[in-house]
């Protein structure tokens, strides 16, 4: 892969955790404030909710960060390694991690009469996409892990 194609990536990588910075800072509190403000029956799950999409930022953050080390494996031509598969194996779980969050809290609002179907198709959408990302990462793990061991023995028998 070209140079020009893991900065391409990276940058995207660095541009998609900026953007859930700057709404994790300026838009989930306003959104919080607004929506506490015009619902006040639901007034206290604003920090429920905000602590709940907060915790989903670590997993988010840290799966953003394995990308950026399996762009640099890419880079330096060393794809096909254990790091490469380490780093694949954290992002599966950072997915998972997401999905189970997300699932938590709408069970948690169900259960306080609080799940908006709006609210519940967005959940859902993040769930979703999650647990596709997870799979999809698992099957990427699970090859480059057979090319590793189809490679160690061939190394073997050379």
């Amino acid at each position: 892969m070209g140079r020009g194609t893991t900065l391409f990536l990276r940058t995207a990588v660095f541009l998609l955790g900026l953007t859930v910075l700057v709404l994790c800072i300026f838009w989930l509190p306003w959104m919080a404030d607004t929506t506490a403000e015009g619902y006040p029956a639901f007034a206290y799950l604003k920090y429920p909710v905000l602590i709940g999409l907060y915790a989903t930022t670590i997993p988010f953050y840290f799966a953003l960060y394995q990308a950026l080390k399996l762009l640099h494996y890419v880079g330096r031509s060393q794809a096909f390694s254990v790091l490469s598969v380490e780093s694949l194996k954290w992002i599966k779980y950072c997915a998972v991690t997401i999905s189970l969050l997300y699932a938590a809290g709408s069970i948690y609002l169900f259960s306080q009469n609080a799940l908006h179907p709006g609210i519940a198709l967005t959940g859902f959408a993040v769930i979703f996409t999650s647990i596709v990302i997870a799979v999809f990462t698992a099957v990427l793990q699970k090859l480059l892990k057979s090319a590793l061991d189809i490679k160690w023995e061939n190394d073997l028998t050379v």
